[in-house]
């Protein structure tokens, strides 16, 4: 992990107040900006979305699901948590302490905007920081890369439905022209770019790496563009509220451990390595926070409560992940006891 995506929650604090300070004095340059909109798709956005996850997307390798068989204990674990418990887990944590527990210090309007957003970050799950979380970890790298690949390709046909299903279940209106075209600009058209370029860029041996060392930072520097957009136009309501950003990290926490542990114990269970336990942890908590801030702004717009909830995601990933990678390490001892008995 570089130093900058170390303090990437400092970066991103430092977001909200460039992005607070820049909506009061320049109100009118993000007006104009929120107004270059083309089918309710927001072009500037729409481009620093491109370039935050297609290099992202670029360090894929849909080869590697020719293994998935080999840890395939692993694979089941993790693909349960992502898509039959994560997304359900934080549509309920959402309903329960949004909808009912921290309502009367939430603004009415903005709640069930606030929960749509937690829906779209849990319905993603995370390609290309896992990478990182499990190097930490002394992950397996083949069934990290095995994973992800075949989560993206999930991913692809899965989210707008399971979005859909659950927005529908909260009674929140689902515009489906809108989410279908948000799947197609963010998943299916940047996997292609990256795809094409990753296989011409590996014709020349080291030539992908050196091209991904040189994006990196740029596609880091897309977030948080975008973050200092979203914060421009988020600023007046953070002001009258500052503690909104305080209980929306409270459900986003509770899930991030809960799908942890339990991806962390049903591969205790199942008799997986610690080396393929850890890893599957880690995807199974972790989000893909690029996408959800880009579907939450085509859907509900930047000045929406959508758009803050999944951008609270992005502030706490680092730290919290973080942690996660402490305690799947200090525990190695007691997962590996379990195949002495």
């Amino acid at each position: 992990m570089s130093t900058f995506e170390r303090f990437l929650t400092l970066w991103v604090a430092a977001c909200i107040v460039v992005g607070i300070a820049l909506g009061h004095l320049l109100p009118g340059v993000f007006q104009g900006i929120g107004a270059a909109q083309v089918a309710r798709v927001n072009l500037p956005v729409a481009l620093l979305i491109w370039l935050m996850i297609i290099p992202m997307l670029m360090k894929i390798d849909f080869a590697a699901l020719g293994t998935v068989r080999r840890h395939w204990r692993g694979i089941g674990v993790t693909l349960l948590v992502n898509w039959a418990v994560k997304p359900f887990s934080m549509a309920l944590l959402g309903w329960l302490f949004l909808g009912y527990v921290f309502r009367p210090y939430l603004p009415a309007a903005q709640i069930d905007s606030y929960i749509a957003g937690l829906i779209l970050l849990a319905a993603a799950p995370c390609t290309a920081m896992v990478f990182v979380w499990s190097n930490l970890c002394d992950g397996e790298p083949h069934f990290t890369l095995s994973q992800v690949a075949l989560n993206d390709l999930i991913m692809v046909v899965a989210f707008a439905p399971l979005v859909g299903l659950l927005l529908g279940l909260s009674a929140i209106r689902v515009p489906w022209d809108t989410l279908l075209l948000s799947v197609g600009l963010y998943i299916v058209v940047p996997v292609l770019i990256a795809q094409a370029a990753r296989r011409l860029l590996t014709a020349t041996p080291g030539r992908l790496a050196a091209v991904l060392g040189r994006l990196g930072p740029l596609s880091l520097g897309a977030l948080l563009a975008t973050l200092v957009l979203l914060f421009g136009f988020q600023g007046e309501q953070i002001l009258r509220q500052p503690l909104i950003i305080a209980l929306l990290a409270v459900p986003i926490l509770l899930q991030v451990y809960f799908n942890a542990g339990l991806a962390y114990l049903l591969n205790r269970a199942a008799g997986e390595a610690h080396c393929v336990a850890a890893p599957s942890a880690l995807i199974g908590a972790s989000n893909f926070f690029e996408l959800a801030v880009a579907a939450a702004i085509s859907l509900f717009g930047f000045e929406s409560g959508a758009a803050l909830a999944t951008v609270v995601g992005v502030l706490i990933e680092v730290p919290v992940m973080l942690s996660v990678v402490r305690i799947v390490t200090a525990s190695k001892g007691w997962y590996e006891r379990r195949s002495e008995r």
